[in-house]
């Protein structure tokens, strides 16, 4: 469970939280939910671009036993970052960009596996969509050991769109799949690079699979089906450390 002094509840210290700039995670509000200051909370959130999620009052319940007025907010450890402004420094500073982006994941382990090697690798940065996804909670910051406290996280409106911003920056974007034909040792990760990890169910999706430049794959002798998300991620950035810092 996330711990207490990571969420907020009651109508009106929701609306002052997200008006004071918090970082909301996710808002949980019961399914009848209404009342005086519902009006003004459906408002502030609709403003800030937050989608609650509703719930039964019992979920509501068990999270706190104290007065929630049927709104519960999640509020992030970190603060996450425009893309733009990622690209931008690190251009700057005269380094070649290394983004991964995360294609609705949703597990935390994962996640903070994924987050801890992309942090030890040099990655510049990890995306995430602002739904369907995993976020940056209490327990991920825990499982990436602290690593999602120093590396930056980006959370666009459109994951799509920030493809597609990356790519005109001059990022070659890979994508990971057990269908492609090119053995990922042979693709050119010394170029400015996002690569982008798919759900382990679904893979990719179609949209940001056409986006990109080139897919990989890893070579797979055994009899299961696909390598853990975390690990297939690990295996490609220290691919790139390879070959960046080769010879």
């Amino acid at each position: 469970m996330t711990k207490r002094e990571d969420m907020v509840f009651g109508i009106r210290a929701v609306i002052e939280a997200v008006e004071a700039g918090k970082e909301i995670d996710r808002v949980l509000l019961k399914r009848d939910f209404s009342g005086e200051l519902a009006g003004e909370l459906f408002a502030v959130l609709k403003d800030n671009g937050i989608r609650p999620q509703r719930v039964p009052v019992e979920k509501l319940n068990a999270i706190t036993r104290k007065n929630h007025q049927g709104v519960i907010a999640y509020i992030s450890p970190v603060n996450y970052q425009p893309i733009e402004e990622i690209i931008a420094s690190v251009y700057d500073r005269g380094e070649t960009p290394f983004i991964v982006v995360l294609d609705h994941i949703t597990d935390v382990r994962n996640f903070g596996a994924i987050a801890r090697t992309a942090e030890c690798a040099g990655v510049h940065a990890v995306v995430i969509p602002s739904r369907g996804s995993v976020t940056v909670t209490a327990d991920a910051v825990k499982t990436s050991a602290g690593a999602l406290l120093t590396l930056p996280v980006c959370r666009p409106k459109s994951l799509e769109d920030a493809v597609k911003y990356m790519k005109s920056c001059g990022l070659q974007i890979v994508t990971a799949s057990e269908k492609a034909s090119t053995n990922y040792t042979k693709a050119d990760m010394t170029l400015p690079t996002a690569i982008i990890m798919g759900a382990e169910d679904k893979g990719v999706s179609a949209t940001l699979s056409a986006i990109s430049d080139v897919a990989v794959s890893m070579p797979q002798f055994g009899k299961i089906a696909s390598l853990n998300v975390s690990v297939a991620t690990g295996i490609l950035l220290y691919e790139v450390v390879r070959q960046r810092n080769a010879g």
